[in-house]
């Protein structure tokens, strides 16, 4: 390394926060001259109004404008920016130390690409986080992102964290709300970065105004994104469920009436189960076209049991999967067809007949859209070929 080379920038975003940056810039500072780590200071400033600016420039700290607005936004343009070998990111409302600065460099230098801060497993002062934000709504949505994408991560939505500039830039991040905090530790996941955590300390924020973060909508674009990113939780293991008890309930209910806790199931319930097994084919079908979408635009990336799957399931598979399944179905309706001209096409025993209609209408939609699925999963699979 030379000695003019940056280790570390600290990036700040930034949106009117005159009455704590000076202090974060300055802590930021000291951590840097404490510990010997030549670094700089970027505040990204999302067009302030209060003198931000100013206060950083006078810190010493480099000041980037970006004028697309958004917690996510600020920081993409703030990392854009920095010239370090590594980034250290936290917020500048003066809840995080910035003292931790060299841990979070001794981490990466051991080899880490994304180290994330954890709360939980530091310390939340009193009065730093909202009791809806402790326990429910930062607990809940941190299990989501480990239960879809197999993150150790404790603490999804922590400010401060640090990354190697050249290991995250590849992955493309592109969300520009408060979201942005997850894209980044879900991405890192899925592209095999190595995550680590070290714990934090969290402070009641500095600011006389309530803070950009809104309960309500923030958390939906949070769990918004986390199920974009998962196809398998979004639609195919829904799906999945959808589909088997349908089937199970179809065929169960075959041979005749079954009677369940003093309550009668008959072909009106099989008629609910085919819609059970429409919805999830349909779930299952979305699953495989988000799944391969995503991975054409480099969104998520490459699936080698995909590809497997890819060398089977062909478009004239699924042509004839689709032909099997139509002609069972046509083989069904004829067959109630058939008993309908032999009573000279009178009133039928609904129970008896819809038994066989309910499957065989149920095979030939199931046939059309296997059929009409093997296309369009051939034309999303264009450009990924």
């Amino acid at each position: 390394m030379s000695q003019d080379e940056l280790v570390v920038s600290v990036v700040m975003p930034c949106l009117n926060e005159a009455e704590t940056l000076g202090r974060c810039v300055a802590a930021a500072r000291a951590a840097l001259d404490a510990s010997g780590i030549r670094g700089e200071i970027v505040v990204a400033d999302n067009g302030s109004t209060d003198g931000s600016r100013e206060i950083a420039a006078r810190a010493g700290a480099r000041v980037v404008d970006v004028p697309e607005p958004g917690y996510g936004a600020a920081l993409i343009g703030g990392i854009s920016s920095a010239r370090g070998r590594y980034v250290v990111m936290g917020d500048a409302d003066d809840s995080y130390d910035f003292g931790a600065i060299p841990e979070f460099v001794r981490k990466l230098e051991e080899g880490n690409d994304l180290i994330v801060g954890s709360r939980f497993r530091g310390r939340i002062e009193p009065g730093a986080m909202p009791p809806l934000h402790r326990w429910l709504g930062n607990p809940i949505l941190s299990f989501l992102g480990r239960l879809f994408f197999q993150v150790p991560v404790s603490d999804f939505h922590c400010g401060i964290r640090g990354f190697r500039r050249d290991a995250v830039k590849p992955l493309g991040l592109r969300t520009t709300g408060m979201e942005f905090a997850s894209e980044m530790v879900v991405k890192a996941s899925l592209f095999g970065l190595r995550i680590a955590e070290i714990p934090v300390t969290l402070r009641p924020d500095g600011r006389s105004r309530p803070p950009h973060l809104r309960t309500w909508r923030d958390g939906w674009r949070h769990l918004r994104f986390l199920l974009i990113y998962s196809p398998r939780w979004l639609y195919l293991v829904p799906g999945l469920l959808f589909a088997v008890a349908g089937a199970f309930l179809i065929v169960w209910l075959l041979p005749g009436p079954r009677t369940v806790f003093g309550a009668t199931l008959d072909v009106h319930a099989m008629l609910g189960a085919s819609a059970l097994v429409l919805i999830g084919t349909q779930a299952i079908s979305f699953a495989v076209f988000a799944k391969v979408f995503a991975i054409t635009e480099g969104l998520l990336p490459m699936d080698s049991r995909l590809e497997r799957s890819f060398r089977v399931v062909t478009l004239e598979t699924g042509l004839v999967c689709g032909a099997i399944l139509t002609i069972a179905g046509v083989v069904l309706v004829a067959h109630v067809m058939n008993v309908w001209s032999s009573e000279q096409y009178r009133t039928l025993d609904y129970s008896r007949t819809m038994r066989w209609m309910i499957p065989g209408a149920l095979l030939l939609v199931l046939g059309a859209q296997a059929i009409l699925s093997s296309f369009f999963l051939s034309i999303l699979g264009l450009k990924r070929r």
